[in-house]
Parts: structure tokens; C-alpha cells; sequence
């Protein structure tokens, strides 16, 4: 809905969720046949001013002191799951970083700008948005930084 009342290009991509699966970006990936660089994966953190949203892609791992350091935080640590869940509205494994109860401080990992669109949640298990990074990046209000690492 976010995407649709900016008027902003971008396409919905269902998949078969498979109720067994962990590994909710790297599933969306396989299903979709998209190199896993380009899905990107939605954590929350716990830093010192509260909760923050991390986007960084499903290939890699979310690098806290990264994260800390571009929300001018000393320190970040993942946030409870519960938690989460109660603040954004979604479900693990379906959070998106737009449409959320509460808009949390934001930063989408720098390599999103490689790509002419990336993928991310659209707010449920089996749901990818794909659209520019350029039009995340300014609904959500974020600020980019190199958060991600290999892993």
C-alpha cells in the first residue's frame, strides 16, 4: 500500500512458502530463481535510542557494530522476537521495512544500490515486493551504510 499511494513502480512476487523452511530470504530466493544478493532481508535491532530496522541482503549477515556505528550508536544487539513482532506488526520471516505500526530508524545496507531493483518482504511468508532501492530507501526514510557482511 506504501509503494501504491507514492505512485512508485514495483511488482509483487508470490511464492510457495513452505511452513518448514528457516531460512525465509534464501526460500523466497530458490522459489523466485533470484541470486540471493538481490532479496533483502528485514532484522530489527535493539540499539541505544530504542528499536531499528536493518536491511541488508539474504546472501550475507547483518554487521551490528556496522549498524550501531551508521545510527550514531555505540552499540546494537537483535531484538526479541516477540518483541518485534508486537512493535512492526509483522511476523518473523515477514517483516517488511515499509507499512509498519511504528516507523523505526532505518538503514539499508549500500549494496542495494547495485541493482536496478532489489526484493524484500511484502509483509508475509510467500510475498516479495521487487522495486527500486531508491524508492525503499525514501519511504522508509533511511539512510544507507555498508551494514552487511559475508557469512
Amino acid at each position: 500500500m506504501a509503494l501504491t499511494k507514492a505512485k512508485a513502480d514495483f511488482t509483487l512476487h508470490p511464492y510457495d512458502h513452505d511452513a518448514s523452511a528457516q531460512a525465509y530470504g534464501e526460500e523466497a530466493a530458490d522459489a523466485l530463481g533470484v541470486p540471493y544478493e538481490r532479496i533483502f532481508k528485514t532484522l530489527v535491532a535493539e540499539v541505544e535510542s530504542g528499536l531499528a530496522v536493518a536491511v541488508v541482503p539474504v546472501a550475507g549477515k547483518l554487521d551490528l557494530k556496522a549498524l550501531a556505528s551508521a545510527l550514531s550508536s555505540k552499540r546494537a544487539a537483535m531484538a526479541d522476537a516477540a518483541r518485534v513482532e508486537k512493535v512492526t506488526g509483522y511476523v518473523v520471516g515477514g517483516i517488511s521495512p515499509l507499512g509498519q505500526r511504528k516507523q523505526l530508524p532505518t538503514v539499508v545496507d549500500s549494496s542495494a544500490l547495485d541493482f536496478e531493483t532489489i526484493y524484500f518482504s511484502a509483509g508475509k511468508r510467500g510475498l516479495q515486493i521487487e522495486t527500486a532501492p531508491d524508492n525503499l530507501i525514501a519511504l522508509t526514510r533511511a539512510v544507507t551504510a555498508p551494514i552487511g557482511k559475508q557469512g
